[in-house]
Parts: C-alpha cells; sequence; structure tokens
C-alpha cells in the first residue's frame, strides 16, 4: 500500500463528505438556525414593542386618572357651590315667609285690638246708659248713687 494513494482516497472520500454536507446537510442546519435567530429577535422586538406599549398605556391610564379626579373636583365644587346656592335662596324664601307671617300676625292683632276696643266702647256705652237710667229712676239720693256708681264699677 502506498501512502500516497490512501491519502489520496482519504483526501476524495473527505471532499466527497464535505460536499455532501454542504449540499445536503448544512442548508437545513443553516436555515433552522437563521429561522431560530430570526424568531428570537422577532420575539425580543415584539417584547420592546410590548415595553413601549406598556409604557404609553400607564402614561395615558395616569393622565385619564388625572383628568378625572380633575372633572371629580370640579363637579363637587359645583355641587358645593349649587348647595351654598340652595341653602341661600332657602335662608331668603324662609326670611320672606316669615316676614310675611308676622305681617299677617300683626295684622290679626290690629284687628283684634279694634275689635276690642270697639265691644269695650260699646260696652262701655250700655253701662253708662243702665247706670244713667238707673240713677234716672231710683229718687235723688247720695247715697243711692254712691250704691249705683259701686255697681257699675264693679260692672266694668
Amino acid at each position: 500500500m502506498n501512502l500516497n494513494a490512501t491519502l489520496f482516497a482519504q483526501l476524495v472520500v473527505f471532499f466527497i463528505l464535505a460536499w455532501f454536507t454542504m449540499k445536503f446537510v448544512w442548508p437545513p442546519i443553516v436555515k433552522a438556525l437563521d429561522e431560530r435567530a430570526k424568531k428570537i429577535a422577532d420575539g425580543l422586538e415584539a417584547a420592546e414593542r410590548g415595553k413601549h406599549d406598556l409604557e404609553l398605556a400607564t402614561k395615558r391610564s395616569a393622565d385619564a386618572m388625572r383628568e378625572g379626579k380633575e372633572k371629580a373636583a370640579e363637579v363637587i365644587s359645583g355641587a358645593d357651590k349649587r348647595a351654598a346656592q340652595i341653602v341661600d335662596e332657602a335662608k331668603t324664601a324662609a326670611q320672606v315667609e316669615a316676614d310675611k307671617v308676622v305681617a299677617n300676625a300683626k295684622a290679626e292683632i290690629e284687628q283684634e285690638v279694634v275689635r276690642a276696643k270697639e265691644e269695650l266702647r260699646a260696652r262701655v256705652a250700655e253701662l253708662a246708659v243702665s247706670g244713667a237710667e238707673k240713677i234716672l229712676r231710683r229718687e235723688i239720693d247720695a247715697k243711692a248713687h254712691a250704691d249705683i256708681l259701686a255697681a257699675i264699677q264693679k260692672d266694668l
């Protein structure tokens, strides 16, 4: 056996094996590795997009919360102002009503006083007439006059 022939045969087999590997084995492996690398790159890119979207969503939700709090504060402030306005209106209406009631009561009292005075005048006039009548019917006597006047005073 010649070392050159064996070496040459091994060289031929090596090149055939290298060619076969490069032609049929290596492309599917490279393709699988490329696909895997692409999937990893896509996954990393999607993760970055997700992270960015999460940051944007967090900012938007914080803005929405702030706006909601501001609107709620405005609504509460408006409600407080309206409540104060309603209370003031109710106080004013109550004061007006109280003034009307007081005025009506004063008018009624005035009418009662006038009516009582008229009744008293009428009663005094009746008593005066009655007393004068009694005095004229009796004899003119000081004692009788005193008794009549005492009776009239008692009636008053």
